[in-house]
């Protein structure tokens, strides 16, 4: 066995791998960028190396710096992570030349499943089903437009080398094919250094289940189940679960045979995911094979209760399989959220940025100790006050519960995300909230197009309905209560003079648009029964129970003698007076006044925001990479103004009006800050 090993990677995914090897004995060495140094994954390590500037390119991304590191500190093997030269079969090939050991399938392996192309040609050969397309590299976008003709509306443009929606369109029409191919080898360009494209047909109503495989160099291979990836946005997994709520028996042996069939076809030696569409009949194709660890491979722990980490070093260290694959388990049902550094309520934008406040909900569960189940894990690769890039992914944390069956699993989640406090940054907690509430998510009614069908004009706070709409309102008069009868309690004034709790209240939830809602409420304490009270909200009442703090962000407690947890904080960023209550992704800000202070701020006049529609401004922190437009240009809506890269990703600014360019503010290459100006049109 290796005595020490180097992550050539960062973030949740390098510091999941040296808790495994911690547990295993092994020493660790990390890896980092200038934008990483007081990153986690560096802290947790053994051993630390820099490696290069922030830009992946210039960093992670560098297989001789990387191979250096680990010669210059005697590590005997590299694990790649996911993402950056994970699939890389030359970095494989080079570590071996070198004589370090690569954690991951060997170079052949990599280099015949890793390529898309290639990978579909020898799938149909080992007898895979395989969706129609073309699998040569395309040159030009007019050669995309003519394939597209050719195999029909709609289409998928893919990178060869792509991975995690990265270099990935759909498209409908010849615009959108020619469009979508340029921005797709733009974007495997910078992520994956190969530009090469293909297009093939996209199934409708698909759903997307893969099949975890591990490997060794005995000849053995297994399928360790499916998971259900099908919550996509923009071909990002959202969540993932495990098992699959839509195939059967039948379906799941099928499939994962194909796949052991293909590994072994390639001489397969690793962890590794062979992706499939599935039909609405259960018919199943398959789209690719992913030679590394995936994002979601945390549900498969839950439910086989073994750990891959653990497994990959042990099968690159050339030992046996521990099981066979009548022995392999599928006990009870994991869910795992991605969360996300963007804001949901402006079309997901990425939000970059210090992390003020990071306070996950209690683990139950941990990496790398699959004896602990039924509970809750957090895997992350960040800290209270530590900084998000904007050089790299915008993952936060991968929140992951397991449950005895799927609904457990469904309310362990939702707790779980109540009790999430991230501040600083945008997350995409609200959003997850809704999908986890959505009636058609509960019945495992769902495919690929889930998220574009539901949420197709992007999401909106309406669009997380609270399942009892006076329960907000009562926690904000309930912890103001609460609040009053402290005050009143250290106060220390006179007899006579001191200032009474009250019971009668008027809870404001107020809008940015000046339409404030205004809803009497009426609080009342149980006699010698401290953090507690019976609040009226209308005609319905509501014995509220908690021992949290005033100060605690986090409130748990009973309701009509059902738990709950939610968060309430003092304070909002147009009001200092403000209560901000969120609980199942639902959140207001609300003033809690007396009767006579609620009718004198209805006097109160409203302010509307200043008109800035002749303005293009930044919406994220990013890199200006293009600017479309000069001054004295006529633009038309919907014409492309600007492009900047964010978080890996390219995000094209539009022309919202008609309008004559006045003059061009921001400079290409600029590193640009949230609402920073870029462009202004004449009046």
């Amino acid at each position: 066995m290796f005595t020490k090993i180097l992550i050539a990677n960062r973030g949740e995914i390098a510091c999941r791998v040296i808790t495994t090897a911690r547990k295993m004995g092994i020493a660790t060495v990390a890896v980092y960028s200038d934008a990483d140094k007081e990153a986690r994954h560096v802290a947790l390590a053994d051993e630390a190396v820099r490696i290069g500037p922030a830009p992946s390119r210039e960093s992670y991304l560098l297989a001789d710096v990387i191979i250096a590191a680990a010669k210059s500190t005697g590590a005997q093997a590299i694990h790649p992570g996911y993402g950056f030269l994970s699939e890389n079969a030359e970095f494989s090939k080079r570590c071996e030349a070198e004589g370090i050991v690569f954690i991951g399938p060997k170079h052949h392996s990599i280099a015949a499943m890793g390529d898309k192309i290639e990978s579909k040609k020898l799938a149909g050969a080992a007898g895979v089903n395989c969706i129609p397309g073309v699998n040569d590299a395309i040159e030009t976008p007019e050669r995309a437009v003519e394939i597209a003709k050719g195999i029909g509306y709609p289409v998928m443009i893919k990178a060869s080398a792509g991975g995690g929606g990265k270099g990935l369109r759909v498209a409908y029409n010849d615009k959108e094919a020619f469009e979508g191919f340029t921005s797709c080898r733009n974007e495997a360009r910078n992520s994956f250094g190969d530009d090469r494209v293909f297009v093939e047909k996209f199934v409708e109503e698909p759903r997307h289940i893969e099949i975890q495989l591990i490997g060794d160099a005995h000849g053995n291979v297994l399928y360790l189940n499916e998971r259900e990836c099908s919550i996509q946005r923009r071909h990002q997994k959202v969540i993932e679960e495990a098992p699959s709520p839509f195939i059967s028996d039948a379906t799941r042996k099928a499939m994962g045979e194909q796949a052991v069939a293909l590994a072994k076809a390639v001489d397969y030696q690793s962890a590794g995911t062979v992706e499939f569409v599935v039909g609405k009949d259960q018919s199943f194709y398959f789209l690719e094979m992913n030679t590394r660890l995936q994002v979601e491979h945390p549900v498969t722990e839950a439910i086989t209760g073994l750990d891959l980490v653990e497994l990959m070093i042990r099968v690159a260290a050339g030992e046996k399989l521990p099981l066979t694959q009548a022995q392999v388990q599928r006990n009870g049902w994991a869910i795992e959220c991605r969360i996300n550094a963007e804001d949901p309520f402006r079309n997901f934008l990425p939000s970059t940025g210090r992390l003020v406040r990071f306070a996950p909900p209690a683990q139950t569960m941990f990496q790398g100790d699959t004896a602990k189940l039924l509970g809750v894990r957090v895997d992350t690769g960040v800290r209270d006050g530590g900084e998000i890039p904007m050089f790299y992914d915008s993952m936060i944390a991968k929140l992951i519960v397991h449950g005895s069956d799927r609904l457990d699993a469904i309310a362990k989640m939702r707790e779980a995300l109540n009790g999430f406090v991230i501040r600083g940054v945008s997350s995409n907690i609200p959003f997850q909230a809704a999908l986890l509430a959505h009636p058609k998510f509960v019945a495992g009614d769902f495919n690929t197009g889930f998220i574009a069908e539901n949420y197709a004009h992007g999401f909106r706070a309406e669009d997380v309905p609270h399942q009892d709409a006076h329960f907000l309102t009562a926690l904000a008069a309930f912890v103001r209560r609460k609040s009053r009868e402290r005050t009143a309690a250290i106060s220390g004034q006179l007899p006579g003079y001191g200032v009474e709790a009250g019971k009668d209240y008027v809870v404001i939830a107020m809008s940015d648009k000046g339409a404030h809602a205004y809803t009497p409420v009426h609080v009342d304490e149980f006699v010698g029964e401290t953090g507690s009270a019976r609040v009226r909200v209308a005609d319905t009442n509501y014995e509220i129970r908690s021992r949290s703090r005033l100060n605690d962000i986090v409130i748990t407690g009973t309701v009509n003698g059902k738990t709950f947890t939610a968060q309430i904080e003092r304070g909002t960023p147009k009001n200092p007076l403000a209560l901000r209550v969120q609980h199942n992704g639902t959140r207001i800000d609300a003033l809690v006044v007396s009767p006579r202070m609620a009718e004198l701020h209805r006097m109160m006049p409203f302010k509307s925001p200043p008109d800035m529609s002749r303005f293009v401004l930044s919406p994220m922190p990013g890199l200006l990479s293009q600017v479309l437009v000069e001054p004295g240009q006529k633009v038309q809506a919907g014409e492309r103004v600007a492009v900047i890269e964010a978080m890996k990703m390219e995000n094209v600014l539009f022309a919202a009006a008609d309008g004559v360019v006045k003059k061009v503010v921001a400079s290409q290459g600029e590193s640009l800050t949230v609402d920073k100006m870029i462009v202004e049109f004449e009046a």
